[in-house]
């Protein structure tokens, strides 16, 4: 729409100058030697005058253009230069005539911008294509060339790590925190902590032969056998079979005595003979009986004894812990220091 106006204003310019100009020529005495020396009619001089000073008008027009005005589509060109050639009265068959024509030009610049584009994906292709035509001598520089630059990459990456800071070997570094060193020393901790498990199971697995007394006042020996993971309570259900005074007693009123401590039924075989605990008359690990039989007596020593633990009834205890040996019986204290037991001198 801009450059439609602008072009009738140009032509409204252009048509009044003309006007100025006939007017002028018409009045001048200067046209008479050019008259004289082409031999041509006042009409003709004045035709080829204003064809000058038009084309003129329009190059200065050109030069003056803006730059929204130089850069119209190709198809608003067409179509003010069919106006242009089509001013006033125009037969059918010209204006049609032209207006194929213009349409056939606009045609040929299309398809001329098509080939421009489809030749220079080809070009493109050729110059790519190029590159990978080679001889051996030019795959072996390739090859060579590619060596020589992971090389020297290699070489720069090997610089790069020479020139990080780290540990220095010479010193000891075992007293700072290592991230990996631990992580294997838990490994190592886990594995260990697994395997001893599984040796205090098959601990717990094996056999124990159990020599005890009944005690009523006198003793009555005899022995059971049990799994050194069993309680006391286990070990009291067992020996109560054996005895028909036991049968009709529950296990909660009979107690086990070992070495002068009455020994809790929740407690193990194990836990004894893990921890090697002692008692006031002897150890407490040592389920069966026997005396110390050594010829050289050395008081600095203790001695080796171990006695058969007792199996009594709450209710005999109750009536004679007032009466030896029942009077030196007390509860078992883990941990406590019963103190030493000698060898007799």
């Amino acid at each position: 729409m801009a450059s439609s106006t602008s072009e009738k204003h140009r032509i409204a310019v252009h048509e009044k100058k003309r006007k100025e100009m006939m007017v002028s020529l018409d009045s001048s005495a200067n046209l008479k030697p050019i008259l004289i020396a082409n031999g041509s009619s006042l009409r003709t001089a004045l035709q080829d005058e204003f064809e000058r000073q038009k084309s003129e008008m329009t190059r200065e027009t050109d030069r003056n253009r803006t730059g929204a005005d130089r850069f119209v589509g190709k198809s608003d060109s067409m179509e003010e230069s069919l106006k242009m050639q089509t001013v006033g009265l125009v037969k059918l068959e010209d204006f049609q005539q032209k207006r194929q024509a213009l349409e056939e030009e606009k045609m040929r610049e299309a398809a001329r911008s098509n080939e421009l584009k489809e030749d220079e994906p080809k070009k493109k292709k050729k110059k790519k294509s190029k590159y990978n035509l080679s001889f051996a001598m030019d795959e072996e520089e390739e090859v060579t060339g590619a060596t020589d630059k992971a090389s020297v990459e290699k070489q720069s990456t090997t610089s790069s790590k020479k020139g990080q800071f780290g540990k220095n070997p010479a010193v000891d570094t075992s007293f700072l925190p290592d991230r990996d060193r631990e992580e294997l020393d838990r490994k190592e901790r886990e594995e260990l902590r697994q395997k001893w498990l599984k040796m205090q199971e098959a601990i717990k697995q094996e056999d124990i032969e159990i020599t005890y007394s009944y005690w009523d006042g006198t003793g009555h020996r005899k022995e059971v056998t049990c799994k050194k993971g069993d309680s006391i309570a286990t070990f009291l259900e067992k020996a109560r079979t054996q005895w028909p005074e036991l049968r009709g007693v529950s296990v909660a009123d009979i107690l086990y005595v070992k070495e002068d401590l009455i020994i809790p039924h929740h407690h193990t075989f194990y836990d004894f003979i893990v921890n090697k605990a002692r008692g006031k008359s002897g150890p407490l690990f040592n389920f069966d009986a026997h005396d110390d039989v050594r010829l050289v007596a050395d008081a600095t020593v203790e001695k080796d004894e171990s006695h058969a633990g007792k199996v009594v009834t709450r209710a005999w205890y109750n009536r004679s812990k007032h009466i030896f040996p029942a009077s030196r019986w007390e509860p078992y204290v883990p941990g406590k220091d019963y103190g030493a037991y000698k060898i007799k001198g």
